[in-house]
């Protein structure tokens, strides 16, 4: 109870502050979203979307999950994209992997999580792929964010995959899709890829 408490109370400080800086904020934020950017990310505390590349409310329409996966039966991820990309019509898709990622780390292992193990496979299939480049490396750390920067590749790729984002790409030529590495040691971005709209894809994946 005294936790909630202490949330609550660090929510009104933050709206009376907010209302201190601009009387109308939140009756302006109330009419509608229009984010430019919708964000694919780890639900990793410590990788808060907005904070770190200091967006706004109302700037990023954000889904998280372990390891900042782009599964095709994962519905909640495709209502997601799908509402970014024909209702809010976004300019960018952004998957944000990083540093020292938990769920990367456990499927390089072969420990069993329970139920996790289910969702893990799709990351033991991205290692397997990609298998001599992530072992190429030397440390564990290493190896580990290499398997972070290849998930992110193919993630990517998974993104530019879907029938929603190459309907957009022939019809409205967005959005823009990037894949980018948190680094947890500084704080600071890096690009590991990006995809043009109407960028070449493997013939087996193009949708009429």
């Amino acid at each position: 109870m005294e936790d909630q408490i202490k949330l609550f109370l660090s929510n009104r400080a933050w709206a009376a502050e907010k209302l201190s800086d601009d009387p109308t904020y939140f009756e302006n934020l109330a009419k509608d979203q229009r984010p430019d950017y919708l964000w694919i990310g780890c639900s990793d505390s410590r990788v808060p979307a907005n904070e770190i590349i200091g967006a706004e409310p109302g700037e990023l329409f954000v889904h998280r999950n372990i390891a900042n996966m782009v599964v095709h039966t994962d519905l909640n991820l495709l209502s997601v994209l799908q509402y970014a990309v024909e209702y809010l019509e976004v300019k960018h898709i952004i998957v944000c992997g990083h540093t020292g990622c938990g769920g990367v780390k456990a499927a390089l292992t072969n420990d069993s999580f329970g139920l996790l193990n289910k969702w893990l496979r799709n990351l033991k299939d991205v290692y397997r792929l990609h298998k001599a480049e992530v072992d190429a490396e030397v440390g564990d750390e290493a190896k580990l964010n290499k398997m972070v920067e290849v998930n992110l590749i193919e993630q990517v790729g998974n993104v530019v995959k879907t029938s929603i984002v190459q309907q957009a790409w022939k019809n409205h030529k967005r959005p823009h899709v990037h894949g980018w590495v948190y680094e947890m040691h500084s704080g600071l971005l890096r690009t590991v890829i990006d995809v043009a709209p109407g960028a070449e894809i493997d013939p087996m994946y193009v949708f009429d």
